[in-house]
Formats: C-alpha cells, sequence, structure tokens
C-alpha cells in the first residue's frame, strides 16, 4: 500500500488503537499502543522515543559503561521515524494496525534498523540489487513464561517427544498451532515459504520468503515476534535460543543472500566451476575474511556459542563449500534463479538487522575491493578442515578481536562498533558472575 492510501484506512477505521515497535540492540522488539490520530500525526514528521533502550540490556538493566546514552545524558527521547511501508495488521490481535519505527532521523549509533539502511545505501550506490531471506529453527514447550519460572527452568516439556525430523505426523499432532504459524504469519505480512518439524523435540524451521534487504530483516525480527505470541496463544512457549540443552542440536538463523543487475543473479556464470561467477567469489572471500572479526554480530550471545562446537549442525572454521551444510558459507547453485549464499554461521538468537547487516556489508567489502578467492571449496566434512581459520570460541574472545578490528570500523563505522562491543562485554561480565548449575554439581562436594 501507498502512504496515502495507509492514511485513509487509518483514518476511515474503526479501530482507534495502533501499535507501534522499535528494535533494541539485541533484536527485541520495543514498543507501545498508541491513538490512531498520534500515528497520524507522527507519520507527517518525527516523533521522541526514549533512548533508554539502548542503555540497557536484554533484561532491562543498565550498561555500567554509558556511551550513546546513560545517566549522563539523563535518557532523554531520540528523534525516530515511522516507516509507513511496515504496515501490517496482527491477524491475532484483532487485526491492530502495527508499524516499525526507526532512528535513522537521528542517525542513532545504537539502533540496528538504522545500520542496516546504511548497509543498503552502500549496496545502492554500488548498482546491485539484492534478494535476500533469513530461516529460523526454533524449540516449542508446553509450558508458559510463569512455568518458567517456577520450574527455575529445569525440567521442561517439549510439544512432541524423540527426534523426529520432517514429521508428518509431528504436524498433525499439533495441527492447530501448525496452521496458525503458517497463515496468521503470511496474513501479518511475513509469508513462509515452507514449515516443517527439525530433528529435535518440539523444533520446527520455518523458511521466509525471500525479498529486499530491508523488508527480509522485518519479516525476522517479527517473524521471531509473531512466532512467540501465536505459541502463547495456543497455550505454548517458544524460545530462540541458540542451544537449551546439552544434548541437543541447536538452532540456527541461516541468511540466504544473491546480488543481482538489470534482472540478472550476477552470481551466477554457466561458464565458471560450480557457475560461481567471479562476483559471488568476491562475496564469499569478503564473508571469508570479515566473519571472524564480527562474529559477535552472528553470535552475539554466550549461548550462541555453545551451538558453534563441531558436530552441533553449525560451523567452527572459516570454510566454504557447494552444497555443503558442514561449512560456514554454503553455495547453493541448482539454477540460475536459485543460485544464492547461505550464510551458516548466525543462530536463532541474531538480532536480524545486525546479522544481515555484517554478510551483506562483509561480502560487499570483498565486491568492492574485488578480493580473490583463493581458499578451494571445502569437500566432505569441514570441521576436519585444518587450514581454515577457527573461529573465536566464546564471546569474549570474539568481542575483544571486534573491539581491535580496523575492518569492523570500516564497515559499521567506529561509533557502531564501540556501542556494540561495550554492550557484548557487559554480556560477558554478567555471565562470569554466575555459578552455574555445572559449577556445582562438579565442584561442590568433591573439591
Amino acid at each position: 500500500m501507498q502512504k496515502p492510501d495507509i492514511l485513509d484506512e487509518l483514518k476511515n477505521s474503526l479501530e482507534s488503537r495502533v501499535k507501534l515497535a522499535v528494535t533494541d540492540i539485541d533484536g527485541v522488539l520495543r514498543g507501545k499502543i498508541i491513538h490512531k490520530q498520534k500515528l497520524l500525526d507522527i507519520l507527517e514528521k518525527d516523533m521522541g522515543f526514549c533512548d533508554v533502550i539502548f542503555g540497557w540490556d536484554v533484561q532491562d538493566e543498565l550498561y555500567d559503561k554509558f556511551s550513546v546514552t546513560g545517566w549522563n545524558t539523563g535518557f532523554p527521547d531520540a528523534r525516530a521515524t515511522v516507516d509507513a511501508n511496515t504496515f501490517r495488521k496482527i491477524p491475532w490481535e484483532g487485526s491492530i494496525p502495527f508499524f516499525l519505527a526507526d532512528f535513522s532521523v537521528s542517525d542513532h549509533p545504537a539502533c540496528p534498523r538504522s545500520l542496516l539502511k546504511k548497509v543498503q545505501q552502500q549496496v545502492d550506490k554500488a548498482d546491485y540489487q539484492v534478494k535476500m531471506a533469513t530461516e529460523f529453527e526454533w524449540f516449542n514447550f508446553s509450558e508458559s513464561p510463569q512455568n518458567l519460572v517456577d520450574k527455575a527452568f529445569h525440567h521442561l516439556d517439549p510439544v512432541t517427544p524423540g527426534m523426529f525430523g520432517y514429521s508428518i505426523l509431528r504436524q498433525s499432532q499439533n495441527s492447530d498451532y501448525f496452521n496458525a504459524l503458517f497463515s496468521g504469519l503470511s496474513s501479518f505480512g511475513v509469508p513462509l515459504e515452507g514449515i516443517h518439524t527439525e530433528t529435535g523435540p518440539g523444533v520446527y524451521e520455518a523458511c521466509i520468503q525471500h525479498t529486499d534487504v530491508l523488508e527480509a530483516a522485518d519479516r525476522a525480527v517479527l517473524f521471531k515476534t509473531g512466532v512467540k505470541e501465536i505459541a502463547l496463544k495456543n497455550g505454548l512457549l517458544a524460545s530462540f535460543m541458540a542451544r537449551w540443552n546439552n544434548q541437543l542440536p541447536g538452532c540456527s538463523g541461516h541468511i540466504h543472500q544473491s546480488l543481482w543487475q538489470n534482472g540478472s543473479n550476477v552470481f551466477f556464470d554457466k561458464d565458471k566451476p560450480g557457475a560461481i561467477s567471479s562476483v559471488m567469489e568476491s562475496y564469499i572471500a569478503g564473508q571469508l575474511v570479515c566473519l571472524p572479526e564480527i562474529l559477535p554480530m552472528y553470535a552475539p550471545t554466550i549461548n550462541s556459542y555453545k551451538r558453534l562446537v563441531e558436530g552441533a549442525w553449525a560451523p567452527v572454521n572459516t570454510t566454504w563449500g557447494i552444497e555443503n551444510r558442514t561449512t560456514a558459507l554454503r553455495v547453493i547453485n541448482a539454477s540460475e534463479g536459485a543460485m544464492r549464499l547461505e550464510t551458516r554461521v548466525p543462530g536463532a538468537d541474531i538480532n536480524p538487522y545486525l546479522a544481515v547487516a555484517a554478510a551483506l556489508a562483509s561480502g560487499l567489502y570483498g565486491v568492492t575491493k574485488k578480493l580473490k578467492l583463493d581458499q578451494p571449496a571445502t569437500q566432505g566434512n569441514a570441521y576436519k578442515d585444518t587450514e581454515s581459520i577457527r573461529l573465536p570460541a566464546d564471546l569474549t574472545t570474539a568481542t575483544a578481536k571486534m573491539k581491535k578490528s580496523a575492518i569492523a570500523e570500516e564497515l559499521f563505522g567506529a561509533e557502531f562498533v564501540a556501542h556494540f562491543v561495550m554492550t557484548r562485554e557487559w554480556e560477558c561480565r554478567q555471565f562470569q558472575k554466575q555459578v552455574t548449575d555445572w559449577e556445582l554439581k562438579r565442584y561442590f562436594e568433591i573439591i
């Protein structure tokens, strides 16, 4: 819909409420319900939104080292704008209108959506169009938020038992929820290409239909929140933790991408081995070079690195391959139209704006610098590839590397890198303070 049509629909609607949201550094939607007249007013200009959302963590604890906001600034309202193109109606909430906003108008260095828009501008300047899509795995439980607390997050009940990937039976056993996800998300403007059970108790995987860069990231953010809300409506609880149980596989958040010009896929060259064009080679080379430098944008939590271990269906090194699901980067070359790169490092716990920005900016870095792909494609098990660079094994190490990275600053600017690194250092310090169940079991009696 065009903006005038959206304005007319809102003005003529009997619904007086509108839901509005922005995204914090962890990819969590933060928002409010406002009167539609307020929305109509701010659609024509901008609005203030308290920038405390960039001054606290996922649990609303304030960071102790302030940069872009804090007690020292008084947590003011930062200027933000509503993106009319994000207009949707939430079908599971009585079709209440919904919009996303961001802080591009004030060039706020901590706004993830604004950062992605800057990367998109670089792509536009290079005269490429991008097709992009994300896919997510997540676990579903017969629990509620209160049950999690009451059980201290132990002995949780997945919605189905056992390891049963691609199961038609498991879909049928939870058909109301399964169908509500597909139809509800589609009506919400997050169309799915497919959804199926993965291997593991209560785990699903969904692929979101491809689109342009910003819309793909918007869909990913709204997908995660939408799934959680639809699950709760069905008496279930959905989790996008990278890995919730050390006996089970982790949950991915893979990113698919391709570059186009004049309606042609520039990743495809029928005369090259594997049909991989020189542009795609440089794009792959850029991602491989940048990957260890910006890993926290793909793996942002302490838990992310519990997934990035050998044999857990996630990469551990800077590898690429053709149709190889053990590598960090997987080339899918079935046809010219489908030719694309799948970045397999991200987990389901990503902030989609930051992960998409990381993938696109690092790929473009390789293209603009015409980097050569000297590293051969990995054949077979990439976990055994000893020639590639091992990824940092924990958030502390990955963050320290990004903090010193000239590449990270070149891609995203010093202000963003400083703020983002500070938030990841905070995350590491919060974890370091904790005494875990593993430590109690290992040391309490014996040591």
